[in-house]
């Protein structure tokens, strides 16, 4: 700093030699764009596999054979499906179904992950390249220049030329998604109208609610005001394991409200009791399980795609991407207090699409 005659204040260096604001700041320079050359790239190391034709042909095998490993993979994954099915009777069949698909998949996902970064590092042509910027225009010259970027493509990557490489990729992709499509079928009906599965469940007249999953019959005193129960058919339990499927048609949820907050259709004004209501929890958009009750607002919450329900006004949907309310299961009370269903639900439950022919 420089100290100033008058006045004593001090002086940037900028200030002392005469600077001015146009010109650059102490500690700083403006260097031109020309000031410093190109390097150029580096240079070229070339790889064994290049100068090796031993080498190269290791690799080759190397990468079809990780290829043709993911085909073995997803078709481990289709077959352990079917050798190792989920028994709903034994829970160690739930862990060895998951076991040996999961290998499965895993096998088939880092073979054809490995193979294709093998087959870049060790096969792809490596030269450097520039890649100049140009405007891009829809001209006859930028489609024949497109058209021979794909056959340099083509020769740098040797796909066109390495049959077996070529062959073992495309068989890998292929086969890669069937595992998936073999699990998402098993998740459907087999062999029956899912429309007519979901049309009926287990409810019809005089069938006591049970808690879920006690099983135990439960009475309308039972139900305070503002609470909530998940409530099955009585009976479900003594069920065989096969039929366990039954539940997850029938399963209900079990609201009381204040009777003056109901909002009835005339058709619908008995199938209430005391302000006791019963409806579905199977989400009307995709089957997910209705299970979140805010006693407040009195709505309904489908954690999987946040569609709403208003139980107040039989569960109408208020948002989201359902389409239809849930069905409304008709319930009374028996001559020993506990809460009975009137039938059967009037409508279909579950997902909407089932319904479509």
């Amino acid at each position: 700093m420089a100290n100033d005659d008058n006045g004593g204040k001090d002086l940037t260096a900028a200030d002392a030699h005469g600077a001015r604001p146009s010109e650059a700041s102490a500690g700083t320079a403006v260097v031109t764009r020309d000031a410093i050359g190109n390097p150029g790239f580096p240079p070229h190391r070339a790889r064994m596999t290049d100068s090796d034709p031993t080498a190269e042909r290791k690799a080759e095998r190397s990468v079809y054979t990780l290829f043709y490993l993911s085909v073995v993979g997803s078709v481990w994954a289709i077959a352990a499906y079917i050798i190792f099915p989920i028994d709903a009777a034994d829970p160690g069949s739930v862990r060895l179904n998951n076991l040996f698909i999961g290998l499965g998949l895993s096998l088939a996902l880092l073979a054809l992950g490995i193979g294709a970064v093998h087959w870049g590092k060790a096969l792809m042509s490596d030269h450097e390249g520039i890649d100049i910027r140009h405007p891009v225009r829809g001209t006859e010259e930028t489609r024949a220049r497109a058209v021979e970027i794909f056959q340099e493509a083509d020769q740098e990557s040797g796909f066109g030329r390495r049959t077996l490489i070529r062959n073992s990729l495309i068989g890998a992709l292929i086969a890669f998604p069937l595992p998936a499509v073999v699990l998402f079928r098993g998740l459907g009906p087999q062999d029956e109208d899912p429309v007519a599965l979901l049309e009926h469940t287990m409810w019809k007249k005089g069938t006591r609610l049970a808690i879920d999953p006690s099983g135990r019959p439960i009475k309308a005193s039972d139900v305070t005001l503002g609470s909530a129960f998940h409530v099955i058919p009585e009976g479900l339990q003594d069920l065989e394991h096969g039929k366990l499927e039954e539940k997850a048609k029938a399963a209900v949820l079990l609201m009381r409200l204040d009777p003056a907050d109901l909002i009835e259709a005339p058709d619908r004004k008995g199938w209430s009791y005391d302000g006791i209501v019963a409806y579905s929890k199977i989400c009307t958009h995709v089957g997910c399980p209705v299970a979140l009750y805010e006693q407040q607002t009195h709505h309904l919450l489908c954690p999987c795609h946040q569609s709403q329900f208003d139980v107040t006004n039989h569960c109408e949907v208020i948002f989201g991407p359902a389409k239809r309310p849930l069905p409304q299961l008709p319930i009374a009370v028996d001559s020993e207090g506990y809460l009975i269903a009137q039938s059967d639900f009037t409508e279909p439950v579950g997902p909407s699409y089932w319904e479509r022919h």
